[in-house]
């Protein structure tokens, strides 16, 4: 999550961007319980498994040796919003934002904060305190069951978020959570930062750290924590009498962060991520994210296949042989997978991969329910695709996954030319991703 600032007048982001601790927890020990669950059972709840393509938005990509080529439907009805790939906040590359309007509960005092990232790989709304400044003082800040105020340390791949929950209504499009907890970044002192729970990396406190003004966390998971998070020895929350002294509490899941797809009145069961094809590299592209799934006439699940996932969105397949565990994530600013036959770039890029030419590659994805697909893809050169420092939407970005090696992280460039369906797994359904 934290940038490497490199020379370049676009920037890449060096490691995985936005990989929520609970999922790595979820990789190691069977998905440490965790919110919205995994009932195992239940089918997934809409849509079908054929991978063959929708006339109206064009092939979907799942297991096609066609390069995806889906155009994302028009942000105008009241549950989308429009999503941007371009110099966002803080100009870095392959960053998906939208805007999020969040006000005071029951009130019409409220903000409208751009360039909030799109996350498919973590759950909730954070957003930055200096991007949020105009509402966050009118934002009441939740108390721990000991009086206390209520703080989370949320820990990703590169750093961690430290800040007090928060209760807001969130507005995104036409669509509205009322009343719901979400985080605060940078609005305590690094001081109260808890030595022995936030040890991962450096305090992301600042838009400019997190490379956008909030984070919006739309993966298939109703909270950011669910279980694990009801005890104290494995919470990410904390109590902090006066804002200072903070102390690991345990946090009934209703009062967790939560994901605010769910707390929509009616299309809450779900999201699809549209954007557009890029061949290489482009300026800027504009897409849609678009809520529920099957719930109108805009969203209904064609032309993708399902794969049901854990409770926290994690798939299996192969690479190259090897069994790896997939996720798909948008917070992740390029592929990132281990692949020693590809070339390291020097100098500034030595996290991505740059092969002296673009290089075909495939991995298969299986989920639970037993349905396996194969995923083609390009790596390009990475010093290449940022080399004009003008483009920001860049296809075949790929990088090493560094101590995770059985890992395979199918971040932003996956997106390019999809749609890309994320189901909750809430109301009984099992959560599942469809491409």
């Amino acid at each position: 999550m934290r940038p490497t600032i490199f020379s370049s007048n676009v920037p890449l982001r060096s490691g995985l961007f936005r990989w929520l601790a609970v999922l790595s927890v979820s990789i190691l020990l069977a998905a440490c319980g965790g919110g919205g669950g995994d009932s195992g059972s239940s089918s997934v709840s809409s849509g079908s498994s054929s991978s063959s393509s929708s006339g109206s938005s064009g092939s979907s990509g799942g297991g096609s040796s066609s390069t995806p080529s889906a155009q994302p439907i028009a942000s105008t009805a009241s549950n989308t919003v429009p999503i941007t790939v371009g110099p966002g906040a803080q100009n870095f590359v392959n960053i998906p934002n939208v805007s999020v309007t969040v006000c005071a509960p029951g009130t019409s005092n409220c903000q409208t904060i751009n360039n909030i990232q799109v996350d498919t790989g973590s759950y909730g709304l954070r957003l930055a305190s200096d991007a949020a400044a105009q509402i966050i003082g009118s934002l009441p800040v939740a108390q721990s069951t000991s009086s206390g105020q209520l703080a989370e340390c949320t820990q990703f791949a590169d750093g961690f978020t430290w800040g007090t929950v928060r209760t807001a209504d969130v507005k995104i499009g036409g669509e509205i959570a009322s009343g719901i907890p979400i985080q605060v970044v940078g609005d305590l002192p690094d001081s109260t930062v808890p030595l022995n729970g936030c040890i991962n990396g450096s305090n992301e406190s600042t838009s400019r750290q997190l490379g956008a003004n909030g984070i919006l966390g739309v993966g298939v998971a109703a909270t950011d924590c669910g279980v694990a998070c009801t005890n104290a020895g494995t919470s990410n929350y904390y109590s902090c009498p006066s804002g200072t002294n903070c102390s690991a509490i345990g946090v009934p899941v209703a009062q967790q962060v939560v994901n605010p797809v769910t707390k929509f009145a009616v299309d809450n069961n779900g999201v699809i991520v549209q954007l557009p094809p890029v061949a290489t590299s482009a300026a800027s592209v504009t897409g849609t994210l678009v809520f529920g799934i099957g719930t109108q006439s805009n969203n209904t699940l064609t032309g993708a296949t399902s794969y049901r996932s854990t409770s926290f969105g994690n798939l299996t397949g192969t690479y190259k042989g090897s069994a790896v565990t997939t996720i798909v994530d948008s917070g992740s600013n390029g592929l990132f997978f281990t692949d020693s036959s590809l070339p390291a770039c020097t100098s500034t890029f030595t996290d991505f991969y740059c092969p002296a030419n673009a290089t075909a590659l495939s991995a298969t994805v299986t989920g639970l329910n037993g349905v396996t697909g194969t995923v083609n893809f390009t790596v390009e050169n990475a010093q290449t695709l940022a080399a004009s420092g003008t483009s920001y939407a860049l296809n075949g970005l790929a990088g090493s996954i560094g101590s995770f090696p059985t890992l395979f992280d199918f971040g932003l460039p996956f997106f390019f030319g999809r749609y890309v369906y994320f189901g909750f797994g809430t109301n009984g359904n099992s959560p599942y991703v469809a491409f």
